[in-house]
């Protein structure tokens, strides 16, 4: 160990002796994107490969994202793992609506992204038929590394993201597409 210790790169900005200042927008992004409280929403497979990625070989705490939340009103950031069976899709939409805002999704596997190989009138073919998604994770299952990616891309949108966002009207047009009030 080096005793190095990792901060998060400071946004851009004018600094001198004593003083930072940078955009409020930059800001917020820092910190959202380093506390990330994630929802785990794990039906099949992958959510098993979620357990190994917050394993201490791969510790997706790393990232900012060790406080796992179990109830909705406490997370930002809704991880659907596994096949989502058609029944289960008005819960995953509550569970989706009960999020504070601002919220992100990461679709993991290729059951959440696209009913995977379950092509049966009982599997929804993708998440995104009745939620937005942020992030599509590849696989089947994926791996950690793959998981953690997505995360990472979160991150960057996050950080990217101008608080006024939610406010767009292209946002408000996804939401009406939704039906998401």
């Amino acid at each position: 160990m080096s005793g190095k210790v990792n901060i998060a790169e400071a946004p851009p900005g004018i600094e001198g002796p004593g003083f930072f200042a940078t955009t409020l927008d930059a800001v917020v992004g820092l910190g959202r994107k380093n506390s990330i409280w994630p929802l785990p929403f794990a039906t099949s497979c992958c959510g098993i490969e979620f357990m190994s990625t917050m394993s201490s070989h791969y510790d997706l705490a790393r990232f900012g994202s060790e406080r796992l939340s179990f109830t909705p009103r406490q997370s930002d950031l809704l991880m659907v793992m596994g096949t989502i069976a058609k029944k289960m899709g008005p819960v995953l939409r509550q569970v989706y609506e009960q999020m504070a805002e601002p919220k992100w999704v990461i679709a993991v596997g290729a059951c959440a992204s696209s009913g995977g190989i379950f092509d049966t009138y009982s599997v929804l073919q993708g998440i995104d038929k009745i939620i937005p998604v942020d992030v599509y994770v590849p696989g089947c299952p994926p791996r950690p590394e793959q998981i953690i990616d997505g995360v990472m891309r979160i991150q960057d949108l996050i950080g990217n993201e101008s608080l006024r966002r939610r406010n767009s009207q292209e946002y408000k047009d996804l939401m009406d597409k939704y039906m998401i009030k």
